[in-house]
């Protein structure tokens, strides 16, 4: 038997010893109880901080987005941009020629001429830079940029028509014009907001427009009825009024009711038609001198679009696909052939 040197000796003790004081160091596994997660544990020297993740930072809208939609250019934002910055400063200019030229009666004078420039340049100017000021920081659609110039037009008829009737300043009525332009055009893009859907641009402007059809039956019901109009003035004002009415009338609805662009055109379309032919056959028969065609045409228009909206099954138009099923013929038996 050969005996190692003690050098030799001693290295093998303290390689076998090592390691079994390692194993010894490490604590015991804690026992989990059944259906409990383990816990990893903490390796020595990780500080307790380490695990703590800090909290993500605030994510900030890329410098090519607006409102979580794409820019459509460096200056226009959205697909409506640019016909609401052209109707604003369209009314600016307009404003401005009548704020220049009213007091002058639109005089071909020098100074006249001189005025009615600086006063429309000016107002241009003015509606120009609000829109584009609004339009970079907001995304605007095309819905809610068409319905604001709608709604400038039924605004601007409807203020008037109110001042009309107390007074018939030309000075007055352009005022009074040109802030329902402005209310109407900057309250749409304000309360509406640049994703007005399409169905509610359509709502709104279809009561502008069913507003001054009934507003029209309705004084030539009252006209024909014996309450005669001795002028047209007397006859204007409530005209003008009339399609805000129907416009506010649908703006209100529209908070409740959601009805789908289709619903809302095909209400217009069968109540249209049928109203105008309500009206020409009630009138041939009777004649045009008489309420009785108006009144017919008002109550069967109204009636038809309001049977068409609760009385129609959109399901039914779209046919289910048919599906095409293979029939295979039973066979008793196969061969190389089928």
């Amino acid at each position: 038997m050969r005996i190692l040197p003690p050098s030799c000796a001693l290295a093998l003790a303290l390689t076998l010893a090592v390691p079994a004081r390692a194993q010894e160091a490490q604590p015991p596994p804690t026992p989990t109880a059944p259906g409990e997660a383990s816990t990893p544990q903490q390796e020595p020297g990780q500080e307790e901080g380490a695990r703590v993740q800090a909290p993500p930072e605030a994510v900030q809208e890329p410098r090519g987005r607006l409102d979580g939609h794409v820019r459509e250019g460096a200056f226009l934002a959205g697909p409506g941009s640019l016909p609401f910055v052209f109707s604003n400063t369209l009314m600016g200019a307009g404003a401005g020629l009548a704020f220049s030229g009213i007091p002058n009666r639109f005089s071909l004078e020098r100074d006249s001429r001189t005025a009615m420039l600086v006063g429309t340049l000016l107002g241009a100017g003015v509606g120009f830079g609000a829109s584009a000021w609004y339009q970079f920081n907001n995304w605007m659609d095309q819905p809610v940029a068409y319905l604001s110039i709608f709604n400038a037009a039924v605004g601007a008829m409807a203020v008037a028509g109110v001042v009309d009737l107390f007074s018939d300043d030309s000075l007055a009525l352009a005022t009074s014009a040109i802030i329902g332009a402005q209310l109407g055009s900057w309250l749409t893009v304000g309360v509406g907001g640049g994703e007005l859907p399409t169905r509610t641009a359509l709502l709104v402007g279809s009561g502008g427009v069913w507003g001054l059809a009934y507003g029209a039956l309705l004084l030539a019901t009252l006209h024909t009825s014996g309450n005669r109009f001795e002028s047209v003035s007397d006859v204007v004002p409530p005209l003008l009024i009339a399609p805000g009415i129907g416009a506010a009338a649908m703006a209100l609805a529209a908070l409740r009711a959601s009805p789908t662009s289709t619903q809302i055109l095909r209400a217009n379309a069968f109540g249209g038609g049928v109203g105008a032919a309500v009206l020409l056959l009630s009138g041939l028969v009777a004649g045009f001198t008489t309420p009785i065609p108006y009144i017919l045409a008002i109550v069967s228009s109204a009636v038809t679009m309001t049977a068409v909206s609760l009385l129609w099954e959109e399901a039914a138009e779209r046919k289910p696909a048919s599906l095409s099923v293979r029939r295979t013929k039973e066979r008793p038996y196969r061969t190389f052939w089928w």
